[in-house]
């Protein structure tokens, strides 16, 4: 099921429009935490809808194999000129990921404001690829946006959907409680670890 060419165009007129309310400017406190406390070492990481990428090249400094992934081609320029900058190496695809298939499987992914970004029709799908797309036992690093508001974007990740979409079939929940994450529009998200299990 194909990204509609409407919904390519409406990020990258968002992009574009500098209209990026999401962005906070730098790397997530989330992902800085599960760093410092070594939840999250080494290997080979995917993140998707990666946007423009503070945590690819956050990834990268610290030696991590980063693959970032978004379809907006203003994002990715914006990525592109911040790894140079940075001098560190990550491989960026400007593609509709809902098409993508990686040509090996990935140690973590590091989901942030890909999955609230897509209509909830979409959720089912988009969660089998993330389990596709890792290794058994690897594990998906996600903030689940809480808006408590209908409609969207961002939409509300109510965490009882999210039980569902990631079941307890396929992937198991960390026991340690959630990474609590201010929003700069004034809502929150909650961090998340959850280990793929072996199909």
């Amino acid at each position: 099921m194909p990204i509609p060419d409407h919904i390519i165009k409406f990020w990258e007129q968002r992009y574009r429009d500098e209209n990026t309310p999401w962005d906070r400017g730098e790397v997530s406190p989330a992902l800085r935490h599960w760093l410092a406390t070594g939840a999250l070492q080494g290997g080979r990481i995917l993140v998707p809808g990666c946007g423009r990428g503070y945590e690819v090249v956050e990834l990268a400094q610290h030696g991590f194999e980063v693959v970032g992934i978004d379809s907006a081609p203003a994002a990715v320029a914006s990525l592109e000129s911040r790894l140079d900058d940075a001098q560190v190496t990550a491989a960026i695809i400007c593609t509709d990921l809902l098409e993508w298939a990686p040509a090996r499987l990935f140690d973590a992914i590091y989901e942030q404001t890909c999955l609230c970004a897509m209509a909830p029709s979409v959720w089912p799908e988009y969660s089998r690829l993330l389990g596709d797309w890792l290794r058994p036992g690897g594990a998906l690093y996600v903030l689940f946006m809480q808006t408590g508001q209908p409609g969207g974007p961002p939409y509300h990740c109510d965490l009882s959907t999210m039980h569902e979409l990631f079941d307890d079939a396929h992937w198991q929940w960390a026991s340690t409680p959630p990474v609590h994450v201010p929003h700069p529009s004034g809502i929150h998200e909650l961090g998340y670890v959850l280990r793929r299990r072996s199909r």
